[in-house]
């Protein structure tokens, strides 16, 4: 039975379902002796603010993939950045066992009588690929993906589309997400926002104790 304060819950995709991409990209800084936060600035931009670096336009659907290696690594070559941003998508796995506790807790969130719905910035050409990796039309019922809505977070417009789509009052849902920037833009629209850490139990837990689970 869903509690009786929150009709939804969404959710982020990479960092939720998957290694966070902010944490393998600092890894493989460290591994390859670069400044992380160099390689984050020149990969992502500013993650907490919707502009027009090149990996903002990619997630936004306005340029592809093979347009945004090349701006990407003309800024890395400003940067004085001697490796390849990009190598450190090679590095990314689904996340393991604290993955599929994260699947396994939203296929009961749907039993419980929550509606789902997963709110992604995302690269269309990699589509495939991630929607491989868990049975997203199993989970949620409405899917934003930012590639394709033309609108990435933290813009408060990419939520609005998952609520109306779902039907539900922003102030009655939570909203799961890795990067701090995303859950703050979500409380500001009313949600309640979890942040996803490297150990996901904790944000299920955190979760349950929202939705008053036993």
């Amino acid at each position: 039975m869903a509690d009786a304060r929150f009709d939804a819950v969404l959710f982020d995709f990479g960092g939720v379902f998957t290694q966070s991409p902010f944490e393998v990209v600092r890894l493989h800084g460290e591994e390859v002796g670069a400044d992380p936060e160099v390689v984050l600035s020149v990969l992502f931009g500013a993650y907490d603010r919707d502009e027009d670096h090149p990996w903002h336009r990619l997630e936004r659907g306005e340029i592809g993939i093979d347009a945004a290696l090349v701006e990407i690594r003309a800024l890395a070559d400003a940067a004085g950045l001697e490796t390849d941003p990009f190598a450190a998508f090679a590095k990314f796995g689904t996340g393991g066992a604290m993955a599929d506790a994260m699947v396994e807790r939203t296929r009961r969130l749907r039993t419980e009588g929550y509606r789902t719905g997963l709110v992604t910035n995302n690269v269309r050409e990699f589509g495939d690929g991630w929607r491989s990796l868990i049975p997203v039309d199993e989970l949620f019922e409405v899917v934003i993906d930012s590639s394709h809505a033309g609108v990435r977070k933290p813009d408060p417009r990419i939520f609005a589309l998952a609520t109306d789509a779902l039907g539900v009052d922003p102030r009655r849902c939570v909203f799961l997400d890795d990067f701090p920037g995303n859950v703050a833009a979500a409380e500001a629209v009313g949600m309640t926002g979890v942040l996803v850490e490297s150990d996901r139990h904790a944000a299920i837990a955190a979760l349950d104790g929202l939705l008053g689970a036993t």
